[in-house]
């Protein structure tokens, strides 16, 4: 007897369609998983088989082969017990097989029958989709994620049992429909913030240029890099960022959603989309492959965790300098391209870098007071700096002095994540009315983008200035461009006039410093 269960698999961060093919003939009892199966696809054989003589179904003695296609891809984690289970047992003619058209199954097994939550539910949800399939059957632990997906009719189960019982011709699922309504009846489409995005700029006393620096920021998505002695409030104003920048869209909700569920990190129980933009901080000790993403199937990495979020990377120059130049693609082209002998992976990277360092190893040069001296070599101030490559530092549209006030003058409350939050969306709404269907400002380059931006003729003086005395490259002068054009929506100016292209160049002070060193 053969049947045909279309199950899934999640390959970067996409979801593929995997049919798990069961033929049960005469012969010495065995069973065979054919199609690149990893151990622990191999190993579901016995968890099958457990689960199989725990629910009261009886275990075929024949010969079973398994084919997972197709047969060139390597298949790997526990997703496909379920469907090879159910595939057995129809092929036993011990469930029926109609049961199983167009259906989608997932989901792991317990050796007494129950199943259990499987990553990447998300993507392979939307991919069958794609490919015409329209009901699932998976474990209820990852039925709220899948209800995600619009269009889909969900049965969801939390033990083997409940597929049907070999003994009643009139099996059904009707008991084991899902309704997102019934089963999170205060669900809603915005969870409660976390305690990142409760945090609030109105904690942080002073420094009124760099909360501006990080409105312009978030209005243009600009990666930016803290400078400034320990304690004057870097790493304070950098995990407040994400709280100040606009939601995400439907698109993006469902991008990052999908990343978090293909790397199992989606919180489980409400049907709702991530509308929180991320935020990750990792450790200066990661890896290259941490922080890009890696592994035999590649898996998302950092940069892609943070994916229409904010990257923060504490500590800029103690990160090792294999890991920061892995930055400097994903940074130009906003994805992760990991080739691998069978294939290749792309994994989204659009990401805002926040860095933050100090001016030298001690933390006090160009700062120092009566009590704190710098005690840094200029020998050890350059090799400190130079940790940051000036290809790196390029693509760093904004460096921010967080210097220690000198007075408590300085030390007053100002705008509040509320005020400049506000100012941000205002800011986001005129250059989305201006730009009007064309591509986005980061998109441009080069004349596309000379053409998009429109300039005073003061404006164009000084930029073309700036170009011929302080060395900047032609990347930065494209970045300084976006930049101002930036702060000219901020202040809601139709035309970048010189004090914004004259703040631009104002925040490209450390790669001129680095130059003179």
């Amino acid at each position: 007897m053969y049947t045909h269960i279309s199950s899934g698999s999640v390959y970067g961060v996409e979801g593929r369609i995997i049919a798990v093919e069961v033929d049960i003939s005469s012969g010495l009892p065995q069973v065979n998983v054919v199609g690149l199966p990893d151990p622990a696809v191999r190993e579901s054989i016995e968890r099958v088989r457990a689960a199989v003589k725990n629910c009261g179904f009886a275990f075929p003695m024949e010969r079973i082969t398994v084919n997972l296609a197709p047969a060139d891809l390597r298949k790997e984690g526990t997703a496909f017990d379920l469907a090879i289970a159910v595939g057995i047992l129809s092929a036993s003619n011990q469930l029926r097989s109609e049961l199983f058209q167009q259906v989608l199954v997932l989901g792991e097994l317990s050796l007494n029958g129950e199943l259990r939550a499987i990553p990447g539910v998300l993507a392979m949800v939307e991919q069958a989709k794609l490919r015409g399939i329209v009901s699932v059957l998976l474990p209820r632990e990852n039925a709220a994620e899948a209800a995600c997906i619009e269009g889909m009719a969900l049965f969801a189960a939390s033990h083997l049992k409940e597929l049907g019982d070999p003994a009643n011709s009139t099996q059904n699922w009707d008991s084991l429909r899902y309704n997102p309504a019934v089963f999170s009846p205060h669900a809603t489409d915005s969870e409660p913030a976390s305690n990142l995005h409760r945090l609030d700029y109105g904690d942080v006393l002073g420094q009124h240029h760099a909360k501006r620096a990080l409105m312009i920021a978030a209005v243009g998505r600009h990666n930016v890099l803290l400078s400034g002695p320990p304690g004057t409030g870097k790493t304070m104003l950098a995990k407040r960022l994400p709280g100040i920048m606009p939601p995400l869209d439907d698109e993006e909700a469902l991008q990052v959603t999908k990343i978090y569920s293909a790397a199992g990190k989606l919180p489980g129980g409400v049907p709702s989309l991530m509308r929180e933009r991320p935020f990750r901080s990792p450790h200066h000790t990661i890896s290259a492959a941490g922080l890009v993403g890696g592994g035999s199937i590649p898996r998302p990495g950092e940069v892609t965790l943070a994916h229409r979020g904010v990257l923060f990377l504490d500590e800029f120059p103690e990160f090792s300098r294999t890991a920061l130049e892995v930055l400097r693609q994903p940074m130009e082209d906003r994805e992760v391209t990991i080739a691998r002998s069978r294939a290749v992976f792309r994994f989204p990277a659009h990401f805002l870098l926040a860095a933050s360092m100090n001016p030298c190893p001690c933390g006090f040069y160009g700062h120092e007071s009566e009590d704190q001296r710098c005690a840094c070599s200029e020998m050890q101030i350059s090799r400190y700096r130079a940790k940051i490559s000036g290809p790196l530092l390029d693509r760093i549209d904004m460096h921010i002095e967080v210097p220690r006030p000198l007075t408590t003058d300085g030390l007053k409350s100002s705008l509040s994540s509320a005020q400049m939050r506000e100012i941000v969306l205002g800011a986001v709404e005129r250059r989305d009315a201006r730009r009007q269907g064309s591509r986005p400002l980061i998109d441009l380059a080069g004349a596309s983008l000379r053409k998009a931006v429109s300039l005073s003729k003061e404006a164009e003086q000084m930029l073309r200035l700036a170009f011929d005395s302080l060395g900047i490259s032609l990347r930065a002068h494209d970045r300084i461009l976006k930049l101002a054009r930036t702060i000219a929506d901020i202040e809601d100016a139709g035309q970048v006039d010189g004090q914004h292209i004259a703040e631009a160049i104002g925040y490209r002070s450390l790669d001129r410093k680095l130059q003179s060193l």
